[in-house]
């Protein structure tokens, strides 16, 4: 995995667009990998650098899990440590809240046995967690997926399906990343699990590498027919980022310098704006999907990205793309109070 560059991003600093416009950024990590630490401290770097940020959703990344105990239960580990970065040093003084809802992992395979796991997530996060993430990323080529790595059709089998009602008559709801060749997978389990809220991640992970690397209108035009068939589905929300991942192929993380907020909108104004025309801005919303993201620009200049895209909507929807939505899928509406 590509890690973030301090340097490299210092070599280019903007001014923050619009910063009285409050956000609630609804997809962040919290990690210590090798050779990258991005915990408490590296994140309210980021959200304190000139953006009306209110609060955070912090998503699963497999980190912290427990290292010992029932094999299920073992993600818990990663809830409890999560509310206990997001309140190590008590309330933040400016009203900022970090990781106000936590979305963690359970093995949908474990089917209406997954209960227990959400109990003991739910009793872990001490009223922040909301739901988990299912990761189900596959493809056959291995430039773009390590070989071995999950399998096809994951979200079709019934033990998975049968996990994911139970996670809706809980009241949690579902996050999903997938490749786009794999959102039929999406249409189906939407269909099937009218009761659940899913939320998909990262557009829906339009691919750029391997054997789709040179072939975006090709891959536009399929992933847009695969968003407009999802967004018949009303219990489907959607984040709008993740495309400074090298896997999306826009290749913003090799140039020498960082590229600009404007460069960065120009870029992915058609993949948002579809987003948007299909779900509508009460079920869309901008993430960061930080430090991921970070490999190709900074905290500030991604949300100018957006802002820039943005710039047309009218008020009323720039509050819902940058905060109502997110606000209330997560259950973190009071966060939204004037500070």
């Amino acid at each position: 995995m590509a890690l973030p560059r301090p340097d490299w991003l210092a070599l280019h600093q903007e001014e923050v667009l619009d910063p009285g416009l409050p956000i609630v950024d609804p997809h962040h990590h919290l990690w210590a990998l090798p050779g990258s630490t991005y915990l408490r401290v590296e994140l309210l770097d980021d959200l304190r650098t000139g953006h009306d940020i209110r609060a955070t959703v912090f998503v699963d990344c497999h980190s912290h899990y427990r290292s010992d105990g029932p094999e299920a239960l073992r993600p818990v580990g990663e809830t409890a440590f999560v509310l206990a970065q997001a309140t190590a040093h008590g309330d933040d003084p400016t009203g900022l809240q970090p990781c106000a809802a936590i979305v963690g992992w359970a093995d949908l395979m474990l089917g209406d046995q997954v209960q227990p796991v959400l109990d003991a997530h739910a009793e872990a996060g001490q009223g922040r967690f909301r739901g988990i993430r299912a990761r189900p990323t596959w493809h056959g080529d291995p430039s773009v997926h390590p070989a071995g790595q999950g399998r096809e059709g994951v979200l079709r089998e019934a033990p998975v399906l049968r996990g994911v009602r139970r996670l809706g008559r809980m009241g949690y709801l579902l996050d999903v990343w997938v490749y786009h060749t794999q959102l039929a997978d999406v249409e189906q389990l939407a269909a099937r699990c009218p009761d659940t809220l899913i939320v998909l991640d990262h557009c829906g992970g339009p691919l750029g590498i391997g054997p789709f690397a040179g072939r975006r209108n090709e891959v536009f035009a399929d992933w847009r027919k695969r968003i407009q068939a999802l967004a018949k589905f009303q219990n489907i929300r959607l984040k709008l980022g993740g495309l400074a991942m090298p896997r999306i192929g826009f290749g913003f993380e090799q140039a020498e310098r960082p590229t600009d907020s404007a460069t960065l909108a120009r870029a992915w104004a058609p993949w948002f704006d579809t987003c948007i025309e299909a779900f509508g801005v009460q079920r869309c919303m901008f993430e960061s999907n930080f430090p991921v993201d970070k490999v190709g620009c900074s905290y500030a200049v991604v949300w100018n990205s957006f802002k820039r895209v943005a710039q047309g909507c009218s008020a009323g929807e720039r509050e819902a793309l940058f905060s109502r939505t997110a606000a209330i899928t997560y259950g973190i509406g009071h966060t939204l109070a004037q500070r």
